[in-house]
């Protein structure tokens, strides 16, 4: 039944709610506002024209934290935004395209963050290293909180999508937890980040949430603000930003080059994409090494990936849909530099076509951002270019 809006305000089962206060009173369950304070760590953001727009200033106000909102522009155009590598508007805080602004001020702050615009996935900028690559990020967090969370649970585990970096598994063999792998979406992690038994839940694509300092559940969703706050504790208590703290973690477990790539697919290719076993690989190895195993189902809770995964030694593959586009994806890592890189995805992109082209209408040659080179963890990469 639907009534007036002010007969609806009057009504005794409507109430008002302060989401903003309720939200900022809260963050000091979860990050250590108290040490951003103490180290007076100069931070900018980036809302990017979004959701929380509103949130930063009073966050900085509530902590007494050195934080500046470099732009409060809210446009529905969004016209105040640089393009990304296809000339697309998109508020998409891991490109570095749509980044320049932030980008551009780094060495005024020693961190600074954006979020999108409904502010559920995190970009971090540092001055030693500029955007810092979603992946390297998810790794530096891990690592961090997992030595820095006295709180957690002996036993709670660490979360990551099938097309998350490999890095992630060997920072999660050093700290003695246990990986938990899952397709691709954040649904999967929710039942573990309500009880506990993950602490910390990540995504290729930037977004992420984890535990309260007490262990208990802070949120089930993604959550950027959090990400970038914890950005900032990380270089106060660390006394070093995270760009030089991955390059730590890369010198000791070893530097990955990630790569996606992108091909037009029609719904029939997608499907039969989606359904690919083990059984119709042609593949022997993988760029020289033994295949260690192909799998169409997630490690850590055995659904189903939408396509399948190929891993060896020293590198790997995934090939899925687009859940949302007539598009086919491949997600490609190395541990062996740019040019096994390029040899696994130029056996992932032929074992997808033989797939494909059994259906009509194949796909054509995939998609990437201009001059398509890949480039190393060091730099501005891939992870950080592409359309997510």
């Amino acid at each position: 039944m639907r009534i007036p809006f002010e007969r609806a305000l009057r009504a005794p089962t409507t109430h008002r709610h302060d989401y903003l206060d309720t939200y900022v009173t809260d963050l000091a369950n979860v990050i250590d506002v108290d040490a951003i304070r103490a180290a007076k760590i100069r931070m900018g953001v980036d809302p990017l024209g979004g959701a929380g727009i509103h949130y930063w200033g009073a966050v900085a106000a509530r902590y007494g934290l050195d934080l500046t909102v470099v732009s409060d522009v809210v446009d529905p155009t969004f016209r105040f935004m640089t393009v990304d590598w296809d000339g697309q508007i998109r508020m998409d805080p891991s490109s570095p395209y749509a980044m320049q602004r932030l980008i551009s001020l780094k060495d005024r702050f020693e961190i600074a963050f954006a979020c999108d615009t409904d502010h559920d996935r995190h970009g971090i900028v540092t001055r030693s290293g500029g955007l810092v690559a979603p992946n390297h990020y998810l790794c530096v967090a891990i690592s961090y909180l997992f030595h820095h969370r006295p709180k957690w649970r002996a036993e709670a585990a660490i979360g990551k999508t099938v097309v998350s970096s490999q890095l992630i598994d060997r920072v999660t063999a050093k700290l003695g937890r246990k990986l938990y792998e899952v397709p691709v979406d954040f649904k999967w992690f929710v039942d573990g980040l309500l009880d506990g038994s993950l602490g910390f839940g990540g995504e290729e694509s930037a977004g992420a949430s984890f535990s309260r300092l007490d262990g208990n559940v802070w949120t089930t969703d993604k959550d950027g603000i959090v990400p970038a706050l914890l950005a900032a504790e990380i270089t106060a208590r660390m006394g070093r930003d995270p760009s030089e703290i991955y390059r730590d973690l890369a010198r000791e477990l070893g530097e990955p080059i990630y790569d996606r790539v992108e091909a037009p697919a029609t719904p029939e290719q997608k499907e039969l994409l989606s359904r690919l076993s083990p059984q119709q690989l042609r593949l022997a190895d993988l760029a020289g090494e033994k295949i260690e195993a192909v799998l169409t189902n997630a490690s850590g809770n055995g659904a189903p990936i939408g396509g399948l995964k190929v891993i060896a030694e020293s590198g790997w593959f995934a090939a899925r849909p687009s859940g949302t586009e007539d598009i086919y994806k491949i997600y490609a890592e190395s541990f062996r530099g740019v040019e096994h890189l390029r040899r696994i995805l130029e056996e992932a992109r032929a074992c997808v076509h033989d797939a494909l082209a059994t259906t009509p209408g194949r796909a054509s040659s995939d998609q990437r951002a201009p001059g398509g080179e890949m480039r190393t963890a060091a730099g501005t990469t891939p992870e950080a270019s592409r359309l997510r």
